[in-house]
């Protein structure tokens, strides 16, 4: 049975328990539980991460830990009792765990090896705390380890800053919120500004001499030199190196490291320089003999310097070499060191070139036991410590020293020597081991000095150090011996003389300090000097000698000099403070003693401190009469001193002796009567000093005078009580009159009420001890409150006042309730004088901070409450003045400063906090009540809700203060759920006042906005801590926004529109509450928008407008979306208006839908079509759903700039394009916008003119950009604007060149499918037709697709999808290649028009794509597979033309027709018949420079019919059984028969141009070809042509065929050298494309069954040289179209040369296959280019069964299955497109009538609701109408779906061909319009075939009859912009089509 658990309440899972079991809990090791129930080792409960998700769980796989239960029940939280630190590790452990594994995806490596070693480091810590074992000072080191390291972790992760106190995490309800503004600050402090360290020190370590000349043991001395005053400032570091040049004990490090310590900042500069220098020991010459002499001297060796500002530049650890310099005049020795320095350095010789001193130098910062702490590995190797000389900057009480410096300066000798110096104590003894050459080296007996060679006036400049005990220094004396020295004699030379100095005088002053002059006595060699009363009798230096009758010394010429300089706190050099000390012997000397203890040096007081006072008190007891005021005064001048910084330290000592030590009970009466009489006279004393000294030492002169006290009551049982107090309150009524004072004139008064004033609260601590705390609080306010309160006193004063009210403040006596309630109305009042005059705001702002941290949250007592009534009634409003007065003001430039600036603000802020969490409701209710008027009521409201919008701004504290944020929110939203009440009782109805309650509903929008309150954006740990301590405030003031919405009432329409867009940001907020919450008001909005005005046409405007930037910055998702639009739904369900409603709200949530795709796109990295696509769906949005116009320019730019980062200039162009469309050539200003500046409508038009064009000509559109040339040409033409008319001019000629010279790749086409729902919203379950990138074939284009949308799945076929696919949550792809079909094939029939410009016509403005599918019906015919052949036809109908502004466009219609064979054979025969007419002209005209081409298809048809190609169709269709069983084909039989004949009569006369042009080695080709021809001739049955003439007429005049002027056969590129068309392989059937279509192996299949891909069908099509292998997966798909030919052996003819059949096998490669040098290793001419074709292709079958057999005549050459066919002619009418070149009308067409369509969607034929008249393009200035251009006139349209017209379909079919018999009987010429069509010249040769082209062209239709005179060719000019797309169409069947079929809106003349 489950029981409740009592003790198992919290665990930590130990071991991953799956939860298999029923009702399991999965567990993972590390987790917490709170534990609920138990039952036989189970329990239940749930994990802390996911407390929603109960379950059981064994009890073995949990630790228990204790914990505290708090609301114990259903609602109980668990809170482990282990130590904070412990929680708080763990909870941040966790939270960086996954951070962690974050770094290493992001590939932040450097970072996550770093946290990696924090976190170890981490744990350590932690298990050492679990233990349980540390001391407490470990403990606490421990943990101040762990939060330093756990605040860099946070600091780097970008977390918040944990607020601590003794390093535990301070909870912020417990403590006041100005106490934790101070915590964090003071961590965000630490964290920012590292503090400068006052301390440094200098680690010094000796590796190694570098020198060539060693060989003898050296001595080597650091120290640190003051250049600037020449003194050494250190004591020196000595240590010895053996003959290696290498410290002499390695083993020992404090002999070769030293730290030079307690540096000063002050020493840190360029004049201190680090010095070394360098004693051998060892012979007197450095070259002398080994034997010479055995005594070992001190020799000079070198010296080297280096500046201890070098090391500041970098703390390098690197060894540093100093070069050492040798000393050549040893009588400089003394100042080589400075020589060095002062760059001196030319007369001493360098000790080699690569040789120096190898040392190591760090500085380090800090006090020393920091650098104990930090550097604790320096320490414990060992490291000896070098002082300064002489004591430190600061003083510390309990230093013992006692250290003699002594300098061994100079000597003057008849003949020179060397030093020996020795101590001496009284007894005669030497004192062992009290002479220290320096640190490093331990103390010696004995000193010798270094000797210089041959000098009698030796300097030295030697200092040493004794460190002699105190008791040893009495009779003690250093005596110094000095002997000869000689190179010649072996052994120690002997004594000529001594000189000695004794340590103390005999009154116990010690050796002064300075230069002494000391007595050299003249001795025998072997005196012995050990009875020391021979000599102390003797004067001991000059000085002293001088004036005094000694017996006459012995040669005083020569002396000795030393300096002698005392470092002790025991002995003292000074007769003054001797004779004050010893005042009992000499009674008569007091009042000299206490007037010269001013002009001794502080450091002698300090050090008899304790002695100094018992002497003073000592005097006062004597006789206070006299000495009271002596003694008072002197007594000051010692408190004041240890004011000074070098002495403050001995204040404790000062204490010491005041708590222990101070014996006067009777000294109080005295210096309270000595005090009073100087405050007294402080108003007419003329000279203050004096007194200010005074009243600054009140402090210790009370303590004084309370123990004073305090002793006389506990000696006296506490008499005189009441005198005592009377003395206090005189004292203190003295004090309060000088206060009172004002200054006059001088302001020396207010200096010593400011003296007076900033001591003047350490007094309170003191009176406390002996008075009552109320009694205290009275006097301190009757003082406090004395102050003059006149503004205008001296404003030192008034900060002095402030900063006595800031120490009372924090003094004792304030923490006390009773005396609190006392002292606050006097601390208010000031405070409230400085705030009003905006006076020291910093010092303001810290008494507030520390008044509301005494008062803690949810302190009820009365006192405290009453308190805030105080400081509400006279503060709050000042302080919200405050700070919105520092708030306003300009933020200081200056750094520190500005943090300055923040502290202030920031502690206001906190105050205001403090005061507000403070307040309950009857305080709020106080407040409100004490407005008199609603005005001030008014005023009030608006400055806190002002306010509070400023506490909000994310600036106003640092980022990762959220603590601080999450508190200040949590008092806002309490104070305006206050407020509120107030704002509804008051400012409704007919006092509303639209201010205050914008007001509050714009504070309550940015408090719910706030990043802060993003719970969603927390890690899970967090959002559970501030859910359970705060809830989620948005939702709370979610709530209060609706309620305050409501009582609106009729004032709500005063808010609409101004709140539609702050409230919509609020309910994009992913929090369902707040959202269920808000979004209903928007219905509410609605409804009174229509009772005001009867729509709602502003919501809607301000709901897009708002909708757009809000969703684009990241706000909203999907979930949004489908709430939205249910609630609103839901709530207009009812309304009259419910109709519009839904409409509007289907409107927003339609653009939801797109700005959420378009948001989701933009994420991606670069440029790629879903964006593009994206975008084009929303500019289209925003045009014709929502006629946005700023909106949809702004989104034209975001369009262009996209597709310029993706290159595509011509969607670029096109794009511009449409906002170039909205402008007019007028003057009317423009504003500035975007990046464009302020100008007129002209200037902009003009400037955008100019860059559609650049881009144009970028994306090699030439054609479109000529048309822009001569637009903007005519305007600077109307203006005379030559200059730049001229300009147009050229540019326009430039893109005609360009389009003769350059080379334009043809692009690919490709439909795609998007199907399922997971596509975004503009691609779902739409198909489309997308440009492809140059070069790019359909495998490159599947891939990229698959790479932009990584989840897709290719469909691997072609057929529709069903329903299924359509509804599927994934994602599907179906990719095929289509072909296009251009609209107008007037350019692409013309004759003569070169390549380089139909091939613009041929991909541009193209609507229309076709792909075609081969499949049987039918039983199949294996001898003849033609039979059963029919092909299926779907044409695709595009929204708007490519290219457009997109690189695709959604498919709008499709069309499918089936073909029969019999059509089809018709189509194949067709375009043969074309591409040999086209050969023979081209051929004829000389535009070949090669016959090749011809060649080859010549014997391509003729081999192939010969061995039974056409004969196939004959077999098919001309027998008797399908004549009889398909009567209704007999026109197209007989079609088809006239078309075989036809091109036995065109290839007859291709034979005979042919036999002209033929080279002589290909003579027997062309012989074979002959031959062949009239086989085949006779196996069609025909002996003469002239029985055939009737039935099918092509006139050659002049004997031969009529060149075709526009008959560039497809084969050729633009430039002449083009050998493939697009679409095929040298136009070989079934090579190209057809693996576009489909992507399956069934397909695959299917096409080898119809393009000859099977042994069956290889015959039939495969008209190729060699066979293809074309197949579906293939990388070059074959072209969709269905190209049988007639049926043949299809292979290469036997006689072809070797030569040939390489190239046709070469041939047979796709385009995209070979590389150009593999079809034309050499510039080709074009008259061998074309000689690999074959008449395989004259059998293509034709697609559309629409257009005339005439009208497929035409269609250039299209290869195997492709889907580039017949553009149908779309209609339009519109006025100024930009049209195709002008082209002689077409005669009437009609229709075969066998053909049928299964077309499902309207009639193109009305594209745009209007119709204009179409203007025709001339050359002259007048236009001129021509109806017979209206019908074929290629035009640009408007797009359709943005509903802004951009360059339209310039469409030109591709279906052409012969025109009908009869047709071009009766029209053998095409009509021109008269000037329309001026005379052509020849075409020149086009320039040679470049490497870089590839075979992308389209093919090149071919002429629509042969019959075209050569000279009658018209200009290819780019077309000027017509009036009206022609509605005339071109086939009839489209005529009959139904319905119109929607197209763009009519375009401005502006329009191309």
């Amino acid at each position: 049975m489950w029981i409740p658990t009592e003790h198992e309440k919290y665990g930590v899972v130990i071991a991953s328990f799956r939860g298999t079991v029923p009702y399991g809990l999965s567990l993972e090791i590390g987790d917490t539980v709170q534990i609920l129930e138990k039952c036989d080792g189970w329990y239940r409960g749930f994990a802390l991460k996911n407390p929603n998700v109960k379950g059981i769980f064994p009890s073995s796989y949990v630790h228990l830990k204790n914990a505290c239960v708090k609301n114990k029940g259903q609602f109980e939280m668990v809170i482990p009792t282990e130590d904070s630190v412990i929680t708080e590790m763990t909870s941040t452990l966790r939270d960086w765990g996954t951070m962690w594994k974050q770094l290493y995806v992001r590939n932040e490596g450097d970072l996550f090896h770093r946290l990696w070693h924090i976190m170890n480091e981490i744990l350590d810590l932690r298990r050492q705390v679990l233990v349980g074992h540390l001391t407490h000072d470990r403990m606490k080191d421990v943990k101040r380890h762990i939060t330093a390291r756990l605040d860099w972790g946070n600091e780097q992760l970008g977390l918040d800053l944990v607020p601590r106190k003794e390093y535990a995490m301070v909870d912020p309800e417990d403590i006041s919120i100005t106490e934790l503004y101070r915590l964090m600050e003071h961590r965000h402090r630490k964290k920012d500004t590292p503090v400068q360290a006052s301390n440094h020190h200098l680690f010094v370590q000796m590796k190694s001499l570098m020198c060539s000349n060693l060989g003898e043991e050296l001595e080597v001395i650091f120290s640190l030199f003051d250049s600037k005053e020449n003194r050494p400032i250190s004591e020196r570091f000595f240590l010895r190196l053996n003959r290696n040049g290498l410290p002499k004990a390695p083993d020992k490090p404090e002999r070769h490291c030293s730290l030079f310590v307690d540096l000063g900042s002050s020493e840190l500069r360029r004049d201190i320089y680090i010095t070394v220098h360098i004693i051998r020991i060892g012979r007197m010459g450095a070259g002398e003999k080994k034997n010479a002499c055995s005594v070992q001297y001190r020799r000079p060796f070198g010296c080297a310097v280096l500046s201890i500002a070098d090391l500041l530049t970098g703390e390098t650890k690197d060894d540093l070499i100093l070069k050492v310099y040798m000393c050549n005049t040893e009588s400089e020795w003394y100042q080589i060191h400075e020589n060095i320095i002062k760059k001196l350095n030319a007369r001493y010789n360098l000790t080699g070139s690569n040789a120096g001193l190898a040392v190591s130098l760090q500085l380090l910062h800090g006090d020393i036991e920091q650098i104990r702490r930090e550097y604790s590995s320096v320490f414990s190797h060992g490291v000896s410590i070098t002082r300064k000389l002489g004591f430190s900057n600061i003083i510390m009480p309990g230093e013992m020293r006692n250290d003699l410096y002594i300098t061994i300066e100079r000597g003057e000798f008849e003949k020179g020597g060397k030093v020996t110096m020795f101590i001496v104590e009284s007894s005669g003894q030497i004192l062992k081991d009290f002479i220290s050459f320096g640190s490093g080296e331990p103390p010696a007996s004995e000193y010798h000095s270094f000797v210089l060679y041959h000098n009698n006036s030796p300097r030295w400049s030697e200092l040493l150090k004794l460190p002699i005990p105190v008791d040893k220094f009495r009779g003690a004396h250093i005596r110094f011996e000095f002997r000869h020295c000689s190179t010649k004699e072996k052994g120690e030379k002997k004594l000529f003389g001594f000189s000695f100095v004794p340590l103390m005088q005999e009154d116990g002053r010690t050796l002064p300090d300075g230069t002494h002059e000391l007595i050299v006595h003249k001795c025998e060699e072997n005196t012995n000097l050990q009875d020391t009363t021979r000599y102390l009798k003797l004067p001991f230096s000059k000085g002293i000698l001088l004036g005094s009758n000694h017996q006459a010394i012995k040669a005083t010429k020569e002396s000795f000099w030393i300096t002698s300089f005392l470092c002790s706190t025991k002995l003292t050099q000074n007769g003054d403070m001797l004779d004050l000390l010893k005042w009992r012997t000499h009674p008569d000397k007091i009042t000299g003693c206490l007037s010269k203890i001013k002009e001794i040096d502080g450091s002698e007081i300090v050090k008899f401190l304790q002695d100094t006072l018992d002497t003073l008190f000592g005097i006062l007891d004597e006789n206070s009469q006299k000495y009271g005021s002596k003694v008072f005064d002197s007594l000051v001048h010692i408190i004041n001193l240890l004011q000074d910084s070098k002495f403050h330290h001995f204040k404790p000592v000062m204490d010491t002796y005041i708590e222990s030590h101070f014996a006067g009970a009777l000294a109080y009466r005295d210096l309270i009567k000595v005090l009073k009489w100087y405050v007294d006279r402080i108003t007419e004393a003329e000279r203050q000093e004096h007194i200010q000294e005074v009243l600054k030492a009140q402090e210790y002169i009370f303590k004084y005078i309370v123990q004073s006290r305090r002793l006389f009551s506990l000696a006296t049982g506490g008499q005189n009580e009441e005198e005592f107090r009377c003395c206090i309150q005189e004292l203190l009524m003295s004090v309060r009159f000088f206060l009172s004072q004002e200054s006059k004139g001088s302001g020396a008064l207010s200096q010593s009420q400011a003296v007076f004033l900033s001591s003047f609260p350490a007094v309170y601590s003191e009176l406390l001890k002996l008075f009552d705390v109320r009694e205290v609080a009275n006097l301190v306010q009757d003082t406090l409150g004395s102050l003059p309160t006149i503004v205008h006193v001296d404003d030192s004063l008034q900060a002095v006042k402030l900063q006595c009210i800031g120490k009372t403040v924090e003094s004792q006596l304030y923490t006390n309730p009773d005396s609190r309630y006392i002292l606050l109305p006097v601390v208010l009042h000031h405070l409230h004088m400085h705030l009003q005059e905006q006076k020291d705001l910093i010092m303001c702002a810290r008494i507030l901070s520390n008044v509301f941290c005494l008062i803690k949250k949810n302190s009820s007592e009365k006192s405290v409450l009453e308190e805030i009534d105080v400081i509400v009634a006279s503060l709050l409003d000042i302080l919200l003045r405050t700070i919105l007065e520092i708030t306003s003001r300009p933020q200081p430039s200056g750094s520190a400063m500005r943090l300055q600036f923040q502290d202030v603000t920031g502690e206001f802020v906190a105050c205001l906090l403090s005061l507000l969490r403070q307040m309950t409701d009857r305080h709020y209710q106080q407040l409100l009540d004490s407005f008199n008027t609603k005005e001030e009521l008014r005023d009030f409201l608006l400055q806190i809700f002002t306010v509070f919008r400023i506490l909000i701004r994310p600036e106003m504290f640092p980022k990762d203060w959220t603590v601080m944020r999450l508190v200040a929110n949590n008092v806002i939203i309490t104070t305006v759920l206050y407020l509120s009440d107030a704002l509804r009782k008051n400012f409704l109805n007919e006092n509303f006042d639209y201010k205050i309650w914008d007001s509050y509903f714009y504070l309550a929008v940015i408090f719910i906005n706030q990043l802060c309150l993003q719970l969603e954006m927390f890690t899970p740990s967090k959002k559970k801590k501030v859910l359970e301590k705060y809830g989620d405030m948005r939702v709370t003031m979610g709530c209060e926004i609706f309620s305050m919405w409501q009582n609106l009432g009729e004032h709500k329409l005063h808010f609409i529109p101004a709140l539609i867009g702050p409230f919509l940001e609020v309910t994009l907020i992913p929090q369902p509450d707040l959202r269920n919450v808000m979004i209903p008001i928007f219905h509410d909005m609605m409804d009174w928008e229509q009772r005001r005005s009867g729509n709602f046409k502003q919501v809607e405007a301000k709901l897009i407008d708002k909708l757009d930037s809000l969703m684009s910055e990241g706000k909203g998702d999907e979930t949004y979306r489908e709430l939205f639009n249910s609630i609103l739904l839901k709530k207009i369900e009812r309304e009259t208006w419910r109709e519009s409603g839904v409409s509007l709200i289907a409107t927003v949530t339609r653009l939801m839908e797109r700005l959420l795709d378009y948001r989701d796109c933009m994420k991606m990295g670069e440029v790629d079509g879903k964006k593009i696509g994206c975008t084009v769906s929303l500019l289209n949005f925003y045009k014709t759903e929502l006629n946005k116009e700023e909106m949809y320019i702004r989104y034209i730019h975001k369009l262009y700039d996209l597709h310029l980062k993706a290159q595509n200039f011509t969607e670029a162009a096109y794009t511009l394009l449409l906002y170039d469309e909205l402008l007019e050539w007028s003057d009317r200003p423009l504003r500035e916008f975007l990046t464009y500046p302020m100008q007129t409508e002209w200037q902009r038009k003009e400037h955008l003119h100019l860059a559609i064009i650049q881009n144009f000509d970028r994306g090699k559109c030439w054609e479109n950009g000529i048309i822009l040339c001569r637009k903007i040409a005519e305007q600077y033409e109307s203006y005379y604007d030559y200059r730049n008319l001229s300009k147009m001019r050229m540019m326009e000629a430039s893109l005609y060149d360009k389009i003769m010279d350059q080379q334009r790749l043809e692009p690919e086409f490709f439909r795609v499918g998007f199907y399922g729902k997971k596509f975004p919203f503009f691609l779902r379950n739409k198909e489309f037709v997308c440009r492809g990138h140059d070069y790019e074939r359909l495998e490159a284009f599947q891939q990229r697709m698959l790479n932009e949308f990584p989840h897709a799945i290719a469909m691997q076929h072609a057929n529709q999808p069903d329903e299924t696919i359509f509804q599927a949550e994934a994602q599907y792809l179906q990719i095929y290649a289509v072909t296009p079909i251009p609209e107008s094939q007037e350019v692409l029939q013309r004759e003569g028009v070169p390549d380089n410009i139909k091939s613009f016509y041929k991909v541009n403005h193209i609507w229309k794509f076709r792909y075609d599918r081969p499949f049987h019906k039918g039983t199949k015919d294996k001898e003849n597979e033609f039979k059963s052949l029919w092909v299926e036809r779907t044409s695709l109908y595009l929204v708007q033309s490519l290219p457009g502004i997109s690189r695709w466009f959604e498919v709008e219609k499709r069309e499918v027709v089936e073909m029969s064979p019999l059509e089809n054979a018709i189509e194949v025969l067709e375009n043969k018949n074309q591409q040999l007419k086209t050969l023979i002209s081209q051929c004829q005209t000389r535009q070949m420079q090669n016959i090749n081409p011809l060649t080859m298809c010549l014997n391509g048809v003729i081999d192939a019919a010969v061995n039974g190609g056409v004969s196939r169709y004959q077999e098919a269709f001309f027998v008797k059984e399908y004549i009889l069983s398909h009567p209704e084909d007999g026109e197209k039989i007989a079609r088809l028969r006239e078309l075989m004949l036809e091109q036995a009569q065109i290839l007859e006369f291709g034979l005979a141009v042919h036999e002209k042009f033929v080279p002589q080695d290909m003579r027997p080709l062309h012989k074979k070809l002959v031959d062949q021809f009239f086989v085949m001739k006779s196996s069609l049955g025909i002996q003469e042509f002239s029985a055939c003439i009737q039935a099918s007429p092509v006139h050659f005049p002049n004997g031969s065929p009529r060149v075709c002027r526009n008959s560039a056969p497809a084969s050729m590129s633009p430039d002449g050298t083009r050998v493939i068309p697009r679409r095929s392989p040298l136009s070989y059937p079934a090579v190209n494309r057809y693996s576009s279509s489909s992507l399956s192996s069934q397909a695959s299949a299917e096409v080898s069954n119809i393009t000859g891909q099977s042994e069956s069908s290889d015959e039939v099509f495969n008209m190729q040289p060699s066979p293809s292998t074309s197949s579906l997966s293939s990388t070059h798909s074959a072209s969709p179209n269905v190209t049988s030919s007639a049926p043949s052996s299809a292979r290469a003819s036997p006689l072809l040369s070797d030569k040939h059949k390489h190239s046709r096998e070469n041939s047979c490669l796709s385009p995209r296959e070979r590389p150009c040098s593999a079809i034309y290793p050499t510039a080709v001419e074009p008259s061998q280019r074309l000689l690999f074709n074959h008449i395989g292709e004259g059998a293509l079958p034709r697609s559309d069964p629409n257009l005339s057999a005439p009208e497929k005549a035409v269609n250039p050459t299209p290869s195997s299955w492709s889907l580039d066919s017949g553009k149908e002619a779309k209609n339009m009418s519109d006025s100024g497109k930009i049209l195709s070149p002008p082209v002689p009308p077409r005669p009437t067409q009609t229709a075969s009538p066998a053909r049928h369509t299964t077309s499902v969607s309207p009639s193109p034929a009305g594209r745009s609701p209007l119709k204009g008249s179409v203007q025709s393009f001339t050359p002259s200035p007048v236009e001129y109408h021509s109806p017979g251009l209206i019908s074929n006139s290629p035009v640009l349209s408007g797009s359709y779906s943005s509903g802004i017209s951009s360059l339209s379909r310039c469409s030109t079919s591709e279906t052409s061909g012969f025109e009908n018999q009869v047709n071009e009987q009766s029209a053998p010429g095409p009509s021109y319009s008269g000037p329309e069509e001026p005379g052509r010249k020849e075409s020149k040769t086009p320039p040679p075939y470049s490497v870089y082209e590839r075979t992308l062209r389209r093919p090149v239709p071919l002429p629509h009859s042969l019959s075209i005179p050569v000279t009658a060719e018209p200009p290819a000019l780019p077309p000027k912009p017509l009036a009206a797309r022609p509605g005339h169409l071109e086939n009839g069947t489209r005529r009959t089509e139904p319905g119109p079929r929607p197209r763009p809106l009519p375009r401005k003349v502006s329009q191309l």
